[in-house]
């Protein structure tokens, strides 16, 4: 143990990267009076768990900016009974360009940043929703991918006077590949390189396909991500994104919190003598916000009674986005209500939910099936009564929200 380390708490500002951390051993209990104990400067990272035990106690706290490791840092330490906190990184980034930076003055900087109580907290998810998250970060890499190659292929087809038609499969295979063919006389080299394209289209499709049978075999093996299927606009892999992201529901105290940390809370301007209110903040998560925009968009389409509270709210503002983003908004509550076990009964499975079935079924996939010795009428009727046996959020389209202060 480190001889100036006693029972009093210190904050100790960490600086982490991918190989290597710096540390600053802070005591004080506000930044103007907080006094730099030590220094521990390019520690490589490997030795953190071993370099805490000795020189830091289980009454420390420490800190460090949101980063690509910063998790797995907090987790570090977690297992040798060391607190930390990891802080956002959009207030520590402020303070970094308005001071010269380096490794040593980031760590005091972070230090001081959390003794002021400026810099909010970000929540460390649990290993579950964690690998959860990975695996959502995963799928829309590749279906990021599979867009970029169809539009590659399509721009190298548009350069040698080739329009396909909308809609025409590019990665079905032998089919696929002898309707190019037929297109244009393509020399060997022109049809070497579409050759190449279609190979990374299909890989890319391949991927995709793979991480959509585990997605939506994660979503039936859990009733709480099961029961956010049953809401309308959503599907498996909504459902799915809302587990992986939101992860611990009762973090929330209240639907409007997590309404707001989505980021669909309303704006406001109550600055000067005029008072606004409307459309979205425009903060919080926008993947998640951009998935929920899309189920309130598909529940306008549908004879839902939100869509025709959503076309009345429509009717009566004039503005498409508005009233899509108040539908959205109560979609994220339902969501907080299904996610914290507070629902309605489920008496019948719907003509929508059957049919929301089948695709998820099919998203599980031939290879899905075999894997869990299935088959797919089984696998409905099992699913079908999992479905029962929970319950189903009501959405009220009456019910009053109230927006996040």
């Amino acid at each position: 143990m480190d001889k100036n380390a006693t029972a009093n708490p210190r904050v100790i500002g960490l600086d982490a990267h991918p190989d290597t951390f710096t540390a600053a051993l802070l005591r004080g209990s506000i930044p103007a009076t907080a006094l730099t104990e030590k220094l521990f400067d390019h520690v490589p990272l490997a030795q953190l768990a071993r370099w805490a035990k000795k020189h830091t106690t289980a009454d420390d706290l420490f800190v460090l900016e949101a980063s690509g490791n910063s998790f797995q840092v907090v987790r570090t330490l977690a297992a040798v009974e060391r607190k930390a906190l990891v802080l956002e990184s959009c207030h520590l980034g402020k303070l970094k360009e308005a001071h010269a930076s380096n490794d040593k003055i980031s760590a005091v900087r972070i230090g001081k940043a959390y003794l002021a109580g400026t810099a909010k907290t970000v929540w460390v998810p649990d290993p579950k929703t964690q690998e959860r998250r990975d695996w959502f970060h995963a799928h829309r890499k590749v279906v990021k991918r599979a867009t970029q190659m169809r539009n590659r292929l399509r721009s190298y087809l548009s350069d040698n006077g080739v329009r396909l038609k909308k809609g025409t499969p590019l990665a079905t295979g032998k089919a696929a590949e002898e309707q190019l063919r037929k297109t244009k006389a393509w020399s060997g080299r022109q049809w070497q390189v579409i050759e190449g394209m279609l190979m990374e289209l299909r890989h890319a499709d391949e991927q995709r396909a793979h991480w959509r049978s585990l997605i939506a075999q994660e979503v039936l093996s859990d009733p709480q991500l099961l029961s956010i299927v049953r809401l309308c606009g959503v599907r498996e892999m909504v459902a799915f994104a809302l587990g992986a992201l939101i992860g611990d529901i009762h973090r929330f105290a209240e639907p409007r919190k997590l309404v707001k940390y989505i980021g669909l809370n309303p704006a406001f301007d109550d600055s000067g003598e005029g008072t606004w209110h409307g459309g979205i903040a425009g903060h919080g998560r926008k993947d998640l916000r951009g998935l929920l925009i899309e189920s309130a968009q598909a529940i306008m389409r549908s004879k839902h009674p939100l869509a025709k509270w959503g076309q009345k709210l429509l009717r009566r503002k004039g503005a498409l986005n508005l009233a899509v983003g108040a539908v959205a908004r109560k979609l994220a509550v339902a969501v907080w209500y299904l996610m914290m076990g507070r629902w309605t009964p489920l008496e019948e499975i719907d003509e929508r939910l059957a049919l929301k079935v089948g695709k998820l079924i099919t998203s599980v996939g031939a290879k899905g099936l075999k894997q869990l010795n299935k088959t797919r009428k089984a696998f409905r009727e099992e699913i079908y009564a999992s479905l029962k046996a929970g319950r189903v959020y009501a959405l009220e389209p009456n019910k009053k929200f109230a927006p996040a202060a």
